[in-house]
């Protein structure tokens, strides 16, 4: 099982989707209007949180019309989002997109507006892994 609930704290919130039919990412809306001035990052509310399996994660990536049309840009690419990242007891597992305006002007995202793509992907762990023991501890960058 997969998909996406409303965060606590957060109303009135588009949950992810897909376009089309054969779309391998959810859109990912902005759930509060956002500046973001030249040169400066800024995390980006969604309101979202994700669950999924427990071999799972959930890449997120800049729209490629945001990348292209707002001089924005992810700085780690990617966000990794872990399943244990849902419900954690820092923000209930709401997802941020980090982004860096490395334009001349600032740049304003309105409430609803389509920022990022999220992609469910299955991983593979090493035959010698030993096996982690704590638990999630925190939200945003906490691992």
């Amino acid at each position: 099982m997969r998909g996406f609930n409303v965060a606590n704290g957060y109303q009135n919130i588009k949950l992810p989707e897909r376009k089309t039919k054969a779309s391998a990412g959810y859109d990912f809306y902005v759930a509060t209007p956002i500046t973001i001035e030249p040169g400066a990052k800024a995390l980006v509310e969604t309101g979202v949180k994700a669950y999924m399996a427990s071999d799972e994660v959930l890449k997120l990536y800049l729209r490629s019309s945001i990348a292209k049309n707002q001089s924005l840009q992810m700085p780690n690419h990617v966000g990794i989002i872990d399943a244990d990242y849902y419900e954690n007891p820092d923000n209930d597992g709401a997802i941020f997109i980090l982004v860096h305006n490395y334009g001349d002007t600032p740049i304003f995202l309105e409430k609803n507006s389509r920022v990022a793509q999220g992609i469910f992907q299955k991983y593979l762990i090493s035959d010698q892994e030993i096996k982690p023991s704590r638990p999630r501890a925190g939200g945003f960058g906490s691992t």
